[in-house]
This record gives C-alpha cells, sequence and structure tokens, in this order.
C-alpha cells in the first residue's frame, strides 16, 4: 500500500474519527507512516492501514 501522494510533510490533515485533536501538520511522512502535530494532541505517529485522514490544505510548493 502505498500512501497518499498529498500527504507529505507540509501538508494540513485532519483525522475525522478524532475531531477534538484539531488541525494537525505533517511533520514526515515513511511509507504508511506518517507524524502528524496536531493542534489539541501533539505530535503523533499514525499508520494509514489503521487511520484514515483527511486533507485540509495541500503543502506549499517550495520556493
Amino acid at each position: 500500500m502505498t500512501a497518499d501522494p498529498r500527504l507529505v510533510p507540509g501538508a494540513f490533515v485532519r483525522n475525522p474519527a478524532h475531531p477534538d485533536w484539531g488541525i494537525g501538520q505533517i511533520q514526515s511522512a515513511v511509507g504508511v507512516r506518517l507524524t502528524v502535530n496536531f493542534e489539541e494532541r501533539g505530535k503523533l505517529t499514525l499508520d494509514l492501514r489503521h487511520v484514515r485522514l483527511e486533507l485540509v490544505a495541500p503543502a506549499r510548493p517550495p520556493r
């Protein structure tokens, strides 16, 4: 399984199963594992085989 190509460092996401976590920014992405820093939950490592994230805003392209 490959991760959604939009889920890259810098992108903002939310976990619909835990809306109380707030918006999170992806810090790193390796295969199906993401490290996300959520507003109200802090930094978590998530496995996309078990968690569905919604893209809120894509990562900004490098300048």
